[in-house]
Parts: C-alpha cells; structure tokens; sequence
C-alpha cells in the first residue's frame, strides 16, 4: 500500500476557491519540508498555470497518462517551487468521457496507473492532491474512486450549504460502490468576509452540521489571492505576507497536524 495520501479537492459549483486552495496549500506543505505531486484534473487547466507551466504541453499531461500514450514517470513535471511536482492538464481531457463511454470500468482508469505505481515513482510523496472540475463529471468520480479523502473548499455565500448537501451524498454513493476506503478529510471555508453576517451565519451552520471536519482556520476575500495566478505562481509565494497567504500556511500547518492525529490514531 502507497505510504501517501491522495486527496481530491472537490466542489461541484465554480469559482468556490478549489484551485487556489490546491496550489497554496501544496505550496506551503512542500516550503514546510514535505514533498507533494499536484494533479490538474480540471481541463481549464488553471492549477497547471497557476503553477507557473503551460497548459499547452503536449506530451507530458495528464491526458495522455489517462489513455496509456505515456506512462507515470514521464508525465511528472517539476514546478518551480522544490519539493512541489505536477502532472499537467490539457484541454484534450474535456473529450475522456466521449472517447471512454464505452469502457465499462472508466471510473478506475486513473486509480489503476496511481495505485499500480510499479516503478515506485509515486513512493516519495506525502500528499498527492487532485484538483477536480468544478461538475460531478467522469473525471470529478475518477478522483473520487482514487482518492483516499476528500478536502471542500466551501465559499461562505448563500446556497453553498445546500450544493454541499448534494457533493456529501455523492461521496456517500462512491463510498457504497466504488471506494470503501473514501473520507472527508476536511471542510475549509474560503471566501470569508468578516464584515458580512452571512459569512458568520454559514460558519456556525457548517460547524453545527459537520462538527470537527470544519478547519479552523478560514480563507478570507483578498484580491492578491485573485491576484496571483495572471503572475503564474501560488499567493505563498507572490505575496507571502497578506491575509492570504498567512491563512494558506495557517491552513498547511492544521493539515499537518490533522495528519499526525490521524497517524497516531491508527
């Protein structure tokens, strides 16, 4: 069995904070020592430029990894931030579901490559994290079958509680059928604007109704956070000293202790 964790960041509704919680978060594990592997599975491909590479890479993504043109190894880039790598999105992957539908075990093809990991190039990673299209789409339940947890990114907005009432059920119904093994790692709320009762308001709601699973910590509005990605590069990194990204590391530092109850507790 894989020593790491592979953990599908996942959200059904757009523009929630998914892809921006990838990158810091697996930026700031990797400047805290920890060696990480991004996966853009979104065929916008925005973790990939936001990463600082092209999203126009014709051989090494994760298109041609998923239809066998190439294999694990190959398909692994270096980013620009040590100790962080990344298997690329292209916009080729948007065609998989078309191009599968006659696969009876499609859910499992990107499980089959991650988890037979022969050469071992997989080993060195602590965390794997899955950035996942913003729909419930083929790709969205492949992760879901790969992963062995699942980490929310839940904007502090109206409606946001009932869209993760839907994603909850989802996950439930892969746990039944098709990965066993699946959790929720965690629930973060992003967007969080302390001005507005709202916010305050899906707060409290969310810890009522999903207790510890909620981070503690919150990610606020903040235009640099916005800002980052048209600079190719994670906000940790362009402006380490805003509200952000001091959040994004708050975030890396209660993840690393979640890991560590966990491991004890097994």
């Amino acid at each position: 069995m894989m020593k790491n964790k592979i953990i599908a960041v996942i959200n059904q509704k757009g523009g929630v904070g998914k892809t921006t919680t990838v990158i810091n978060l697996a930026t700031a594990l990797a400047q805290m020592g920890k060696n990480i592997l991004v996966i853009d599975l979104d065929p916008q491909g925005n973790a990939t430029t936001g990463l600082g590479k092209s999203n126009n890479n014709t051989e090494k993504n994760i298109y041609n990894l998923l239809i066998e043109k190439i294999d694990i190894e190959s398909s692994i880039q270096k980013s620009n931030i040590g100790r962080l790598d990344l298997i690329s999105s292209t916009v080729n992957l948007s065609g998989l579901e078309v191009e599968t539908a006659s696969d009876s075990d499609r859910a499992f093809i990107l499980k089959k490559i991650l988890r037979q990991n022969e050469s071992k190039v997989l080993d060195k990673y602590e965390n794997i994290f899955i950035d996942c299209p913003p729909s419930l789409s083929l790709l969205t339940i492949m992760s879901l079958v790969t992963a062995d947890e699942v980490l929310v990114p839940l904007q502090a907005e109206f409606f946001a509680l009932e869209g993760i009432t839907q994603l909850v059920k989802t996950i439930e119904r892969i746990k039944i059928s098709l990965n066993t093994e699946l959790k929720i790692r965690g629930i973060l709320l992003t967007m969080y604007d302390k001005r507005n009762k709202l916010s305050s308001e899906v707060d409290k709601e969310a810890r009522g109704h999903f207790k510890d699973k909620v981070y503690q910590t919150v990610i606020p509005r903040n235009v640099r956070l916005s800002e980052a990605p048209s600079h190719g590069m994670p906000c940790v990194i362009y402006d380490k000293n805003c509200i952000g990204s001091k959040s994004y590391v708050r975030l890396a530092e209660e993840f690393l202790n979640q890991q560590k109850n966990i491991e004890s507790a097994a």
